[in-house]
């Protein structure tokens, strides 16, 4: 708009703006394989760790274990995932990636580095090497788990 003048900002404005139009893009994209960001998280956190227990996941994650369960079965139902006793404890169920979960897991990985190319076409790949390593000094110094989204700590909190 011609005209108007933009408000002054700080980093932390402007990190959350670049994030919140990536998260969109990224959701965006997900809704092709009727997926959401959530289910997008527990796939490469599985993809990343099989044999996680939903109790080890929902810590991770930082989320109720109740509300985990939900996720969960719904990924169950759709045979991305697959909870397996544990032979120590049969009491424990293990989380596993089935064929269709790495199957899917492939494809969000194919439309993530889509939407970093999309995103980041104005910088150069040494540019975009240091904005990596400095926001992930950032999340190591905030204490931010790293490769989970803050969200999953709101998911059923109201």
């Amino acid at each position: 708009m011609t005209g108007i003048k933009a408000p002054a900002v700080g980093g932390a404005f402007l990190v959350s703006q670049v994030g919140a139009h990536a998260a969109n893009g990224f959701a965006q994209r997900l809704r092709k394989l009727r997926l959401k960001p959530h289910d997008a998280g527990i796939l490469r956190m599985l993809g990343s760790n099989p044999g996680l227990t939903q109790h080890a996941l929902s810590k991770i994650l930082g989320m109720f274990p109740s509300q985990l369960v939900a996720l969960l079965d719904g990924l169950e139902d759709r045979r991305l995932i697959e909870r397996r006793r544990s032979p120590q404890d049969r009491r424990r169920y293990l989380l596993h990636l089935t064929n269709a979960g790495r199957k899917a897991l492939a494809e969000i990985g194919r439309l993530t580095l889509q939407l970093e190319d999309d995103l980041f076409t104005g910088l150069t790949e040494p540019e975009l090497d240091l904005f990596c390593q400095l926001l992930r000094r950032i999340v190591s110094q905030q204490q931010i788990t790293a490769g989970v989204h803050p969200a999953y700590k709101q998911i059923g909190r109201r």
